[in-house]
């Protein structure tokens, strides 16, 4: 455990070079990676969404697939086309960007809700059905996408089932004043990451992730998340209640919290720090709004620790 948490740490040590600021941020997107997830990241051009993902993928040594989502991209631009050839006589599938370790999805929202759905099998199965054919993705597969916030131009709502296959929703928010000194007295932070060294390797990510599901759920910690989902389901503030895969989402994140800070159990503070991101974009109250810390802190506050 110790040497899982000294090689994470030394990975946060080297993104926070290049990402000021957002320490907690990316622990929790290194979260996702580890459990198995894919992160949805809504903010406001400009805060380093695009820039936290060239960092990740540089550091962690992964293959890295930038896609613009825009209002004409089509299905078969993010999985891939078979084209004739004729020298062959026969038609060759040529793979779309989607065949990547690592995949930017960036400004999801600004694809039509079909294009969206192009990336529902893969982030659950991780494949791709094309023209009949199944297509394993490759290993490890991990989405990061980003999104705007709904009020701006040229942006549609991503489908609920869209939402619920992302393991968590960040904020990356605005820098506080220091960091923001040291942003505009640095060099430019798109310079800086070629030269980060890669500090993990491919099996080494491969195993942290079945490391995961190794660490102790006991079931007094058990009782804790399904009162909390319980709480969901009976509260008269949501329109509907917590899934199981919710349900699973929270502690198989807070499993790779734990296992991210040197131990081999969970805590019921595991459980609280990995809650907003992962009920946040999940529940939506009888005033259809989402507001993620509100939510959590409501769990925290009226479902109680046994």
């Amino acid at each position: 455990m110790d040497n899982i948490q000294k090689k994470i740490d030394r990975i946060i040590n080297e993104i926070n070079k290049v990402i000021l600021g957002k320490e907690r941020q990316v622990r929790l997107v290194l979260t996702c990676l580890f459990s198995k997830g894919h992160v949805l990241i809504e903010d406001i051009p400009g805060v380093g969404k695009t820039t936290l993902a060239h960092v990740l993928a540089k550091v962690l040594g992964l293959s890295f697939q930038r896609i613009q989502f825009t209002s004409d991209l089509l299905p078969a631009d993010i999985i891939g086309v078979s084209v004739y050839d004729k020298n062959d006589s026969q038609f060759k599938f040529h793979k779309g960007p989607l065949f990547a370790q690592m995949i930017l999805a960036d400004e999801v929202n600004r694809a039509t809700p079909k294009t969206q759905s192009a990336l529902l099998e893969a982030m659950e199965e991780q494949q791709v059905t094309v023209e009949g054919e199944t297509r394993e993705l490759p290993t490890p597969f991990f989405v990061l996408a980003t999104q705007n916030p709904m009020h701006q131009i040229g942006t549609f709502p991503l489908p609920e089932s869209q939402l619920d296959r992302f393991m968590m929703r960040l904020e990356l928010g605005y820098p506080d004043e220091k960091t923001e000194r040291a942003l505009l007295k640095g060099r430019d932070r798109r310079d800086m990451i070629s030269d980060l060294p890669e500090v993990m390797h491919i099996d080494e990510i491969l195993g942290i992730q079945k490391k995961v599901h190794t660490v102790h759920v006991s079931d007094a910690l058990l009782d804790y998340l399904q009162a909390i989902l319980t709480f969901s389901r009976q509260s008269p503030l949501y329109k509907t209640g917590l899934s199981p895969r919710a349900g699973l989402s929270i502690m198989h994140s807070a499993q790779a919290w734990a296992l991210t800070q040197g131990r081999d159990h969970v805590i019921p503070e595991d459980v609280q720090i990995v809650l907003p991101g992962v009920v946040g974009h999940r529940l939506m109250t009888v005033t259809e709004q989402y507001n993620t810390q509100a939510l959590a802190n409501e769990f925290i506050q009226q479902v109680p620790i046994p």
